[in-house]
C-alpha cells in the first residue's frame, strides 16, 4: 500500500506523540480536500486509506504485540467521528475495517494481524445477504468441506463495504457441520470464485464501494475459519456488534457536528440587508440552531456514557450498546433535516457541504442492525427475553447459489431495502 504522505510527512507522523495530531493533519491534507470529489464521482478514497495506513491508524486498535497502537474503542470512536466530519465515505471504510479487525485480533492469524497493524492490510465485514437482508444473524450462504483441508463457499452477499478494494473479508456462512447458526471465515478478496457485482452508486457514502459480492465455488483453506464451527454468531455478538454499533454512532455524531458547524457559519455570515442584521441575530434562527446543537450534544453524552459503561463493566453496558446506534442514527437524520431547512436554498448547493452530509446521514438508520431491529433488541433486553428467536430450518432450495433462493436475479436488493 503506497502512502499519500511524503517521506518527510511520514517521519513527522512517527515523531509526534499520540495519534490525534497525526489524524488531524491527514484529515486536513488528504481527507477533507478530496471529500467533495469522492462524493461527486463515487471514487474509493484510496489516498486517504493509504495515508491512514502509513500513519499506523489502520492498526489503531490492533494489539501492541502485533505492532499496533493498542488503543481502545474510545480511540476508535474518536477517529471515526473526526473522519466523518470531513468525509463520510472514508469514515465508513475505516469503521468497517475496525469492526473486522475486532474479530481478526481475537481469532485471526498473526501474519494478517501484523499486516493490519503495519497499514498494509485492509479488512471489512461480509455479513449482509440478499436472501436474509438485514438479518445478519441468519446467513443463507454455505460452507462445505471438499478435499481434506479445503472448504467451498457459495453465497450472495448483498452489501460489502470496500468490495474489491479490501484485502480480506470477515465472511459469515452457515456452519459446516456444527449445530450453531453461523461460522466466520477470513477470506482473501482475490480468492477465485468471488465476484464483485458492479460498482456502488448510492444516495450517500458514495465512495465506500459497498457492492454485492457473489461466491460461486470459492475455495479457501479450512484453517481460514475464525473461531469454532457454529460459533460465529457468538463471536459476532461479543466482538463485532459492540464495535460496529459504537463506531456507527460516532460516525453519526461526526456528521452531526459537521452539519451544526456549517449551519452556525451560515447563520453568522448571512445578512438580511433590509434589516441590517445577520441570521444569527434573528431569534427564530437562533432557537432553531440551538435545538440542533442540543440534539447533537445529547448524542455525544449518550456515546460517552456507553463508552464509560463498557470501560467500567457497568451492568447496563450491553443495553447502552444496543441503544447507542439507534439514538445517534435517528438524531443525525433529524439534525440533517433541520439544517437543510435552517440554511434554506444555500443548503441545496454543493459548495456548502450540507446536502452531501444530509445524504450521508441517512445511511446509519438502515444499516444492519437497523433502527427497527435495535428497538426490538432493546425491548427484549429490558424484558429479559433472548435477543434472537431460534431460527427455523432453512427450506429446501434456499441455500445460497441454488435456484430456489428468494432473491432478485442480479443478487441486489430493491431500492430502499435495508443493508
Amino acid at each position: 500500500m503506497s502512502s499519500a504522505l511524503s517521506a518527510d510527512q511520514q517521519a513527522d507522523a512517527a515523531a509526534v506523540p499520540g495519534y490525534k495530531p497525526v489524524l488531524a493533519r491527514i484529515i486536513d491534507e488528504v481527507v477533507a480536500p478530496q471529500a467533495a470529489e469522492i462524493d461527486r464521482t463515487g471514487a474509493y478514497p484510496r489516498a486517504a486509506v493509504a495515508a491512514l495506513g502509513a500513519a499506523g491508524l489502520l492498526g489503531l486498535m490492533s494489539a501492541a504485540e502485533a505492532g499496533g497502537l493498542g488503543e481502545d474503542l474510545a480511540a476508535g470512536a474518536y477517529v471515526i467521528e473526526e473522519l466523518a466530519r470531513a468525509c463520510g465515505s472514508t469514515a465508513m471504510v475505516v469503521l468497517m475495517h475496525y469492526a473486522a479487525t475486532a474479530v481478526v485480533e481475537t481469532h485471526g492469524p498473526l501474519s494478517v494481524r501484523k499486516g493490519i497493524a503495519a497499514g498494509d492490510h485492509v479488512s471489512t465485514l461480509a455479513f449482509s445477504e440478499a436472501g436474509s437482508r438485514s438479518h445478519f444473524w441468519a446467513p443463507l450462504s454455505t460452507a462445505s468441506s471438499e478435499a481434506p483441508g479445503t472448504v467451498r463457499l457459495d453465497a450472495r452477499k448483498s452489501w460489502v463495504t470496500s468490495a474489491g478494494e479490501a484485502d480480506s473479508y470477515v465472511w459469515s456462512s452457515r456452519a459446516v457441520a456444527a449445530p450453531g447458526p453461523m461460522t466466520l471465515w477470513l477470506v482473501p478478496s482475490d480468492t477465485p470464485g468471488l465476484t464483485v457485482k458492479g460498482p456502488f452508486d448510492g444516495l450517500g457514502l458514495r465512495g465506500n464501494a459497498s457492492s454485492p459480492v457473489d461466491a460461486d465455488g470459492a475455495r479457501i483453506p479450512a484453517g481460514a475459519m475464525l473461531g469454532g464451527d457454529g460459533d460465529g454468531l457468538d463471536i459476532a455478538l461479543a466482538a463485532v456488534l459492540p464495535t460496529f454499533l459504537v463506531l456507527n454512532s460516532a460516525f453519526s455524531l461526526g456528521v452531526m457536528e459537521a452539519l451544526a458547524a456549517e449551519a452556525q457559519a451560515h447563520l453568522a455570515r448571512t445578512r438580511l440587508a433590509h434589516l441590517g442584521l445577520t441570521l444569527a441575530e434573528q431569534p427564530a434562527s437562533r432557537a432553531s440552531w440551538a435545538r440542533l446543537r442540543i440534539r447533537t450534544d445529547g448524542v455525544r453524552a449518550f456515546l460517552a456514557d456507553t463508552l464509560t459503561a463498557l470501560g467500567t463493566g457497568r451492568e447496563d453496558a450491553m443495553l447502552r450498546v444496543l441503544e447507542v446506534k439507534a439514538v445517534a442514527a435517528e438524531a443525525a437524520s433529524e439534525v440533517a433535516d433541520a439544517v437543510m431547512r435552517l440554511c434554506g436554498g444555500a443548503a441545496f448547493r454543493k459548495e456548502l457541504g450540507v446536502e452531501r452530509r444530509f445524504r450521508d446521514s441517512l445511511a446509519a438508520r438502515v444499516m444492519a442492525p437497523t433502527t427497527d431491529a435495535l428497538q426490538d433488541f432493546v425491548a427484549r433486553a429490558c424484558f429479559g427475553q433472548p435477543l434472537l428467536d431460534p431460527l427455523p430450518e432453512v427450506p429446501p432450495g434456499a441455500e445460497a447459489g441454488h435456484p430456489g433462493t428468494a432473491q432478485p436475479a442480479d443478487g441486489t436488493e430493491p431500492a430502499g431495502a435495508a443493508r
